[in-house]
């Protein structure tokens, strides 16, 4: 049977308006037709009344790690990837839950999200589209790597660890081996990783070109992990699709942004929790020390970065400390606070995110022939951005799993 959806009010993606009464009809899990709901007929289709709501495209987040939930210390070390793969179905469902029916996993361990990505695909259970990375790719001291002594040995808990261009070629071939839809590069230091800096680049570009050349001959994308400039510009210059974090840039790397069409996904919540949640927390002093730094010039930068044309997505980094799935929505209010419009934002959490991941065919907007990927909040976020919070509607595909 077909659905027709009534609209009170309908975000059009491409525009950044809001229209009013409008009707999205759908056929199994694509939507048919988009029109004023006075046109179009339900007769002989089941009707969901959404007039009082607020009526938008799933929301993709495109920087999350389902393996983790904001614990304080992230030792990954301890967990087994049978049990990182069972935490990733739920932590996964609870985005769905916020409205998020895509999701792009920055990292996980053991190829864990591969496995719950295909159990969702197969419908053995419920969850978002999930595209995902599998095992990141850094080098030996760095972001991905671990710093046990010596006499343990094994895989690292978060990435393949490579030196040399021909390491991270087989880098990226074992990746997509494994079922990977992308290449995640660490290609600076971070926050929750022992012993590195985030300013510091480390990986060269001959590493990272040669990563980014298996993607590309696959039609594949990449996104770089980069909070330093120099490691910023090595990986624009090699070809990165997006920089992830992007938090110590200066405006030469602004420039070869906006120049190459580098996205920029900031994840401004994923320093600020650190910050503001602290040591007291049980956050070990030197993260919360280097997230203050990284923070420090954020939201200037990001306003720059809009002055400039830089392309920016939405994404959380949700699963780091204190940032929990299913209450990453407070990203929406710090975009907010860094000067971006709410159309914007919404565009970016929709439409920008699905160019950026090669997805906009089948999402990211509310348009015939497209996936019936669709959300609903009970009152407008244009009056007040928190609204994002509570979702209260969620199509995916076509099947309603809230609302």
């Amino acid at each position: 049977m077909k659905k027709v959806i009534k609209c009170g009010q309908f975000f059009d993606s491409n525009t950044g308006k809001v229209l009013k009464d409008i009707a999205v009809v759908i056929d199994g899990n694509k939507i048919t037709e988009v029109a004023p709901a006075a046109d179009v007929c339900c007769k002989d289709a089941e009707v969901i009344d959404l007039s009082g709501k607020f009526v938008m495209p799933g929301l993709i987040d495109a920087h999350v790690h389902i393996n983790m939930n904001g614990e304080a210390s992230m030792q990954y070390a301890v967990t087994s990837d049978a049990t990182a793969a069972i935490n990733s179905m739920i932590y996964a469902q609870r985005d769905l839950m916020a409205g998020f029916t895509t999701l792009r996993d920055e990292g996980a361990q053991g190829y864990s999200d591969v496995a719950v990505r295909d159990a969702i695909n197969a419908g053995k259970i419920v969850g978002p589209r999930i595209s995902c990375s599998g095992e990141a790719i850094g080098g030996t001291g760095g972001h991905a790597d671990s710093h046990f002594l010596p006499c343990v040995t094994g895989k690292h808990a978060f990435g393949q660890i490579i030196d040399g261009p021909d390491a991270g070629r087989k880098a990226a071939r074992t990746a997509f081996k494994y079922g990977a839809d992308q290449i995640k590069i660490m290609a600076t230091g971070g926050v929750m990783s022992f012993g590195d800096e985030p300013g510091a680049p480390e990986l060269t570009y001959e590493e990272m070109k040669a990563i980014i050349d298996v993607a590309a001959s696959k039609g594949k994308i990449t996104s770089a992990h980069a909070h330093g400039a120099e490691g910023i510009k090595i990986a624009v210059r090699a070809g990165i699709t997006s920089i992830e974090h992007g938090m110590l840039m200066d405006e030469e790397c602004m420039d070869m942004m906006a120049e190459h069409g580098t996205y920029l996904i900031p994840t401004i919540i994923a320093a600020h929790n650190i910050v503001v949640n602290g040591v007291a927390s049980g956050i070990p002093a030197w993260a919360v020390e280097k997230a203050e730094r990284c923070l420090e010039n954020h939201y200037e930068n990001l306003k720059k970065c809009m002055a400039k044309g830089v392309k920016i997505g939405f994404g959380t980094d949700t699963g780091t400390p204190f940032n929990r799935h299913g209450e990453q929505a407070f990203e929406f209010e710090l975009m907010k606070k860094a000067g971006f419009t709410t159309e914007y934002i919404l565009q970016a959490a929709t439409r920008i995110n699905a160019e950026m991941m090669k997805m906009d065919k089948q999402i990211g907007t509310i348009e015939a022939g497209k996936l019936a990927d669709i959300v609903a909040f009970d009152a407008s976020p244009m009056d007040d951005i928190k609204v994002m919070a509570n979702c209260s509607f969620v199509m995916k595909g076509g099947v309603v799993y809230k609302g």
